[in-house]
């Protein structure tokens, strides 16, 4: 009798929880606005290109990326590219306005998403293409564009010989009235404050460095116990209106790794950013969010609302962890994002026709010789 007692009062606190989560949600109203047709590819030139490869040398197949760009600028019958190394005090933004200054017409970012994000403020409504070598942990950018993120021999014939689009991106500032400093960045594929932040804040490195993605797995869930935080949030310049959540994100788009579609109606064109807002209280709402995430259940649940804006802010009385991108960013008590729309050329790759007129990416072929010789040169 004890243990049916007890069952019940667990599964009508759960029930509580999630009914009072679900008028938590109602109260953030918000009419959507229907989402804008996308950029279609366009085939670039075949005339010669000049390159340029920003590059974090501390990456582990550096030595091999910068071997691979040579060689390919000098089979295309192009100039030798303009290398330039990221440094600790500066990420790859002064050295794609260099590339800039010196007329590249395509700016290679090899590296991670904070190589990527630095390189791309660089190219903000520049003439100039941004390139995509992933070498990093998560290389976020890269799997939302559709990129064999797992081949860069297969990027850079992209980076080179590809299509371009237009993309948007997101321009963020961060305050924090505590500290009184403020900042502003701009994002290519997520922000997010809370949960989401904390757990990117205090992966291992180690962990990172051996496990890649994985190791935010291990950081999630020491964070998992949090408690939730109360803040005001104004959409488009609405009212402010008050939750209570464990993460808030903007997304420009929304795939992560694992083929994690983490924000299913994101499009990385449309002029708008997507707001998702978590506010699970108890085991049963991670499960619950997750099951639908990973599921990829197209109903509604009370922990988990999705909204479509150009502009979002945000005000917490209590300084909360941010990041960008999967870089942390700092405490902030305010944000404020807004979307900056086509602002970035980015090469991609060529569409093909698919069975139901969808593009499907045609990735790079390596053959086993030119393995041979990638594995040889690191």
């Amino acid at each position: 009798m004890g243990r049916k007692l007890l069952a019940g009062t667990a599964a009508a606190s759960a029930a509580a929880a999630s009914i009072q989560s679900y008028w938590s949600v109602r109260r953030l109203r918000q009419t959507r606005a229907a989402t804008a047709s996308v950029n279609q590819p366009m085939p670039v030139t075949a005339e010669p290109t000049r390159v340029a490869l920003v590059i974090n040398p501390s990456k582990l197949h550096a030595g091999t990326t910068r071997g691979l760009v040579i060689e390919a600028c000098a089979a295309a019958g192009w100039e030798p590219p303009l290398i330039l190394e990221t440094t600790i005090e500066d990420p790859g933004t002064g050295q794609a306005e260099h590339a800039l200054a010196e007329g590249a017409d395509v700016v290679l970012a090899a590296g991670g998403d904070g190589t990527v994000r630095a390189v791309a403020q660089a190219l903000v409504h520049a003439p100039a293409a941004l390139g995509l070598l992933p070498l990093g942990t998560g290389n976020l950018l890269v799997r939302n564009l559709g990129l064999p993120y797992n081949d860069i021999a297969g990027c850079l014939h992209v980076a080179l010989h590809g299509s371009e689009r237009r993309i948007d991106l997101g321009l963020i500032t961060l305050r924090n009235d505590r500290t009184e400093s403020g900042s502003e960045h701009l994002f290519l594929v997520m922000g997010g404050a809370g949960f989401d932040a904390s757990v990117v804040t205090d992966a291992k490195q180690e962990l990172k460095e051996k496990f890649g993605w994985l190791a935010y797995s291990e950081a999630g869930v020491r964070h998992l116990p949090g408690r939730r935080r109360r803040i005001s949030i104004s959409l488009d310049g609405g009212a402010p209106q008050t939750r209570k959540v464990r993460s808030l994100l903007v997304a420009n788009c929304g795939k992560l790794p694992a083929g994690v579609d983490f924000v299913p109606d994101a499009v990385i064109d449309d002029g708008y950013l997507d707001v998702v807002v978590l506010s699970p209280r108890s085991l049963l709402g991670w499960t619950w969010m997750a099951a639908k995430i990973l599921l990829r259940h197209r109903g509604g649940i009370p922990v988990i609302s999705y909204y479509r804006v150009r502009e979002i802010t945000v005000w917490s009385a209590e300084p909360i962890a941010t990041q960008l991108d999967g870089d942390p960013s700092g405490a902030m008590t305010s944000l404020t994002a807004r979307v900056d729309p086509d602002a970035l050329m980015v090469r991609v790759p060529s569409p093909t026709p698919g069975r139901s007129g969808s593009s499907v990416v045609q990735p790079r072929r390596v053959s086993r010789q030119d393995r041979a010789g990638m594995l040889h040169r690191s």
